[in-house]
């Protein structure tokens, strides 16, 4: 039986604890034990030609510097989450008001990346305003860019279900399928 998390209940508690932190570790794996780095790189963006057999070192340590964020996210999502739980068990408002700062950072990537989508994409791209799902997305080639049958798996995980994890986080700020403990709730003011 897991351990009570009021402000990270049922649901939220499987998918933020172990579901997000193990799809974001992911890619440290796919790197690490196979298929490997040219594999990785190759998939970024769908081509249906099989990877080759190997890449340029620089592009072998960009490769290795992304999954390595990826690595770093998973892990402070999982501990950092946990820490919350454990310190702060007897204080919802409080692992709440945590959980939603850095829950706020996650969201603002991921919001910002659909509202790049919507707007005018291929212009955004050439600044430095890119997101990751704008970047997946729009680094696919432009016949297949909007035909997600043609796309691979390394496609979905950058564009749908980071999208996915959009959606959860926002329901998570709405209260949706949870008691809220401080967003939401209103704010008493201290007198002197």
């Amino acid at each position: 039986m897991p351990k009570p998390f009021p402000a990270l209940p049922g649901f939220y508690y499987y998918f933020f604890l172990y579901l997000e932190p193990l799809s974001t570790f992911a890619p440290s794996l796919i790197c690490l034990i196979g298929p490997g780095a040219a594999w990785f790189y190759h998939e970024l963006v769908p081509s249906g030609t099989p990877a080759p057999e190997g890449i340029p070192d620089r592009t072998v340590a960009a490769v290795w510097q992304l999954v390595n964020a990826y690595m770093l996210l998973a892990l402070l999502q999982s501990f950092g989450f946990r820490a919350i739980r454990d310190t702060l068990a007897n204080n919802p408002a409080a692992q709440e008001r945590i959980l939603g700062a850095i829950m706020m950072c996650l969201a603002i990537a991921d919001v910002s990346a659909v509202v790049i989508i919507l707007a005018d994409a291929t212009n955004l791209l050439t600044s430095s305003k890119a997101t990751h799902v704008a970047a997946s997305l729009f680094s696919a080639p432009a016949d297949i860019r909007f035909d997600i049958t043609r796309w691979n798996g390394m496609s979905h995980g950058n564009v749908t279900f980071v999208i996915i994890l959009c959606l959860v986080r926002l329901a998570w700020f709405a209260g949706i399928g949870r008691t809220r403990f401080y967003f939401g709730q209103p704010t008493t003011k201290k007198t002197a």
